[in-house]
């Protein structure tokens, strides 16, 4: 079965943009979600798939979460996202939130993988400071060793954000934005809530987490088979790591 993220310099088809602010009215902005129009034969194969993985295999996925996302960075190296630089474009709120031009901002990348997202924001503004943490130990140590890391304006740790306290790598209350850039789908939808109560701890008031994340019907849901179906929108790819795809709701 062919990999279904999205390869160097593709984008998915369907994909959801969420900038959720932390406040008390649980304010968000949502945009972007470019909602496609199944057709007939589409929505047949969807109808056909109900026949989900095992119990007995959906929990050796999650115990071996970690593993499968430690051997994917192994075999791709830095070699497989392409680097965004799209980042200030896409999310304005990264300028917005500045009071004043030269304010120096402090943000948490939250699965940054290899760096493809954290690095072009570091050599574009020169006035921020960014956490960096990922659940595989192999890309937090890729992320290190890149030329461009700097440990006067990064830190990069390991953390599985569903069970580890982000407190021991990051203040309280000391973040100004949170990127949250196809992450969650990765996480199973049950823990999904343990990541946001965890980010919630770092962000300053009033400040917020940027989403952007698959969308319903991305090809990429469309090219799995049942047999890699987990549950509704949630599937798992060939080497074991797994996407889940959102809805607006």
């Amino acid at each position: 079965m062919a990999d279904s993220r999205p390869q160097q310099g593709e984008s998915p088809v369907a994909q959801l943009d969420v900038t959720i602010s932390a406040c008390e009215d649980g304010a968000f902005q949502k945009r972007g979600h470019k909602a496609r129009i199944l057709s007939p034969e589409e929505a047949e194969k969807l109808a056909r798939e109900q026949v989900f993985v095992s119990d007995f295999k959906q929990q050796k996925l999650e115990k071996e979460a970690q593993k499968n996302w430690d051997l994917f960075y192994k075999r791709n190296s830095t070699n497989f996202f392409k680097d965004r630089h799209w980042t200030t474009r896409e999310f304005e709120e990264l300028k917005a939130c500045r009071e004043f031009e030269d304010q120096k901002l402090t943000i948490l990348e939250a699965g940054c993988g290899v760096g493809n997202c954290l690095f072009p924001l570091l050599e574009e503004d020169l006035n921020i400071f960014a956490y960096a943490c990922d659940f595989s130990p192999r890309a937090v140590e890729y992320v290190k060793q890149n030329p461009l890391y700097d440990a006067q304006r990064c830190k990069a740790f390991q953390c599985d954000l569903t069970k580890d306290d982000i407190l021991e790598n990051v203040p309280s209350d000391s973040v100004d934005v949170v990127t949250l850039i196809f992450v969650l789908s990765a996480v199973h939808p049950e823990k999904m809530h343990l990541v946001l109560h965890n980010l919630y701890k770092v962000l300053k008031p009033g400040k917020c987490v940027l989403f952007r994340d698959y969308g319903l019907y991305d090809h990429a849901m469309l090219r799995f088979k049942s047999s890699n179906k987990l549950g509704e929108n949630f599937y798992v790819r060939q080497d074991g790591t797994r996407s889940y795809f959102f809805t607006d709701e």
